[in-house]
């Protein structure tokens, strides 16, 4: 299940396990509009401030691309697993998809296709629900293990910068500080475990 505001602060797009995308209206409290994916959608991204353009990741290994003007979806992409989280670069240029088969793929949404794949000996994804993100200035990505490590690549050169080893159980979530100075990650365990300047 994920949320986002869609383009403005009274609109709001909904996926669930349900296999909808749904948006709402905050100030009548209704769902306005339903898309049927046909997959449950375990994350979602709006990729423009107008608010037109939906993305989502879905169960069935596809990203969905939606224009909110239109009822169905086109240009999907499809992984080699359920796709577990999105992440949108703050330039809203790339798209990073955590995926049950062990990799983060980097998207170029200019031309909707694959430029990246991170993977490394060790790294598993653990959940469906695990989290991958972007650092603030774009050039790392996080992402927890099901060993408990905290992996972060260089985008640049799809080398790992580092591995963080703290957690005993597997790590669902990552985030960074918005001046990129920490780190946060939380395990299955409910452990938050914050790290200092490390890149």
């Amino acid at each position: 299940m994920a949320a986002k505001f869609l383009g403005e602060p009274s609109k709001v797009v909904t996926g669930s396990y349900d296999r909808t995308l749904k948006i709402w209206d905050l100030r009548s409290k209704a769902c306005i509009e339903t898309k049927f994916a046909g997959s449950s959608c375990n994350d979602l991204v709006t990729s423009d401030g107008a608010g037109s353009t939906i993305i989502s990741g879905h169960f069935d290994q596809r990203i969905r691309f939606w224009d909110t003007r239109a009822e169905s979806s086109s240009n999907d992409i499809l992984l080699e697993g359920k796709v577990t989280s999105l992440d949108l670069s703050r330039d809203a240029n790339y798209l990073l998809s955590c995926v049950r088969d062990d990799t983060v793929k980097l998207i170029d949404l200019r031309m909707k296709k694959i430029v990246g794949s991170f993977s490394a000996d060790g790294f598993k994804v653990g959940f469906d629900w695990t989290r991958a993100v972007f650092s603030p200035d774009g050039q790392y990505i996080a992402v927890g293990s099901a060993d408990g490590s905290v992996f972060i690549w260089s985008i640049a050169t799809n080398a790992i910068e580092t591995i963080l080893k703290e957690h005993t159980t597997g790590v669902t979530a990552v985030s960074w500080h918005p001046h990129g100075t920490y780190l946060a990650s939380v395990d299955r365990a409910k452990t938050v475990t914050v790290w200092g300047d490390h890149v």
